[in-house]
């Protein structure tokens, strides 16, 4: 699976699944931070994998809702 995901990369021999140009950001206040949890969230339900971030198995959508999901997270 990996393989056929990867896409060829002049800075890499083989092939690679991530992009490799990510624009990192600074995280400089707590409402941006809520912003980007909320962001992470909402993928599998923007994805159509679920209706609910709470849905999503891995998720710490549920533990910031107030439940207690699979893994232990720590708040930010």
């Amino acid at each position: 699976m990996m393989e056929r995901a990867g896409m060829k990369n002049s800075n890499v021999q083989n092939r690679q699944f991530w992009q490799q140009h990510n624009k990192p950001i600074e995280l400089w206040s707590s409402k941006v931070i809520d912003q980007k949890v909320d962001y992470i969230h909402q993928n599998p339900v923007e994805s159509g994998f679920v209706l609910e971030p709470e849905h999503w198995k891995y998720s710490s959508a549920i533990d910031y809702a107030g439940g207690k999901g699979l893994l232990e997270i720590d708040y930010i």
